[in-house]
């Protein structure tokens, strides 16, 4: 058996004995303890005392003691389990028995087992609450993510789904056209945005409210992690967490979480460890760094990479009554078919080139808006100056370049040139591509035109040469 497996009869037989699922602790402690930790380590990764992990293990041996007839300790744990499945018998009713110490269960029927996520339509409309929300008004083709989203989701229960891009991409649009796509799927279905950086307590009482209105939320975030996990385990939920880079800290490495937030990381990552039907979504600009590491050990992990928008872009600049059509694939491409990046550049041909797209790309260098510059200031603002000074030298770059060309161009110590390069391509700055088992790095012409325009010689004591004129 492995390790799921092993979760989900602990959990079933803790079931019929007590009439409540395991909590996170618990199951915390008994993955910990299949995994060979010590009781220290998973304290570390709950962020609890290795006081607190130990009384709650004490309790937990000695309902599984109880449950199995014998002795069960932290080093017997798995093998009593796996002794105990020797003991399947048939009942008289065709269904497979599974004998457990004093307790038999069902495990492929009972109803006291974890319910298998729902892929058909529920019978009654879900409760839906969007919050701040924004309001959709229009929607370019994203046909081919939505079905992988729904893919992901309905087929394969996906529990997290991180949609990253930079900013203006599309993140939000596509998470709110899903739901229209996907919510008589579930029971509930709730939107937020992080926008505001709300610490974990403040986001766990938002959402407790959402099921139980009239109940008092407990202040205890153990207890509020725990009451949550039972809710998604009870009803079929998509939860929508918007603009997770808020938590991470600016002026520091990609994912990084603020002091006081560090807690976000437990939630995900119980959130993809627990048993549970339910899926939460997080839209970021930043590659949360659980995301890259629980991929690794757990299938029910996906991340969407969302580009920017080919043909359908067109529509854009139709709807801004732009001029000169032949010229609007060209547009499209410099401006990377990002549809924030073309709505405001479109305002901007229309207020002072008429429309004509023809006459704004005779324009010497790319242009772009004080609406688009503030933008990307949200987002370059959050950048270490390690960080700054590989974003300028690529600027400064005429064609892709290798990792010994900016090792050798930037007058950085070795590691933190590689950390800051990593870090950029966490929050999705960089352009690559391998060649011959070389890889190679970039920017787009709007990010180059961008560091151009906002930095200047401040900047340039990292460089062995200026930044070039524009």
């Amino acid at each position: 058996m492995d390790i799921s497996e092993i979760l989900q009869l602990a959990d079933e037989v803790i079931f019929i004995k007590t009439g409540q699922h395991l909590d996170y602790l618990q199951e915390a402690i008994l993955r910990g303890t299949l995994q060979g930790q010590k009781y220290w380590k998973i304290a570390e990764e709950t962020h609890a005392s290795e006081g607190h992990i130990r009384d709650v293990a004490s309790e937990l041996w000695k309902v599984l003691s109880d449950v199995m007839g014998e002795r069960v300790s932290k080093s017997s744990f798995r093998t009593k389990v796996e002794q105990s499945l020797l003991s399947n018998v048939a009942s008289p009713f065709g269904k497979n028995i599974l004998r457990i110490g004093n307790v038999n269960i069902c495990p492929q029927n009972s109803q006291t087992s974890q319910p298998a996520p729902k892929t058909e339509q529920t019978s009654t409309q879900p409760h839906i609450d969007l919050g701040d929300a924004p309001e959709i008004f229009s929607f370019f083709d994203r046909t081919t993510q939505l079905t992988t989203l729904e893919t992901w989701i309905l087929q394969q229960h996906s529990r997290l789904i991180a949609i990253l891009g930079i900013s203006g991409i599309g993140k939000t649009t596509l998470s709110l056209k899903l739901i229209e796509q996907i919510k008589h799927n579930f029971e509930y279905i709730i939107y937020r945005s992080l926008r505001f950086s709300p610490t974990l307590e403040t986001t766990l009482t938002n959402l407790l409210q959402i099921f139980a209105p009239k109940s008092e939320t407990p202040q205890n975030i153990e207890t509020q992690l725990s009451q949550l996990i039972n809710y998604l385990r009870q009803h079929r939920c998509l939860i929508i967490l918007d603009d997770i880079h808020t938590i991470f800290s600016s002026k520091q490495l990609a994912g990084q979480y603020q002091t006081g937030y560090e807690n976000y990381h437990l939630f995900f990552k119980l959130i993809t460890q627990v048993n549970h039907q339910s899926c939460l979504i997080v839209n970021s600009w930043e590659k949360p760094r659980e995301v890259a590491q629980l991929k690794k050990e757990n299938n029910a992990i996906n991340c969407l990479l969302l580009e920017g928008l080919g043909e359908t872009a067109k529509k854009i600049l139709r709807e801004q009554e732009l001029l000169d059509e032949e010229c609007w694939q060209t547009l499209i491409d410099k401006y990377q078919g990002n549809p924030l990046w073309l709505e405001f550049t479109s305002h901007l041909i229309k207020e002072l080139f008429a429309g004509k797209v023809s006459e704004f790309l005779q324009c010497d260098t790319l242009i772009l808006s004080e609406s688009l510059q503030a933008q990307l200031d949200q987002q370059f603002q959050r950048l270490t100056p390690e960080e700054i000074a590989v974003m300028i030298q690529l600027a400064n770059e005429n064609e892709p370049v290798t990792l010994a060309d900016l090792i050798k161009n930037i007058n950085l110590p070795t590691s933190e040139l590689l950390n800051a390069i990593q870090s950029l391509g966490m929050r999705l700055l960089l352009d690559t591509k391998e060649e011959d088992r070389t890889r190679f790095f970039s920017l787009n012409a709007v990010l180059k035109q961008y560091i151009k325009n906002r930095y200047t010689e401040r900047n340039n004591y990292y460089l062995p040469n200026p930044i070039a004129n524009v």
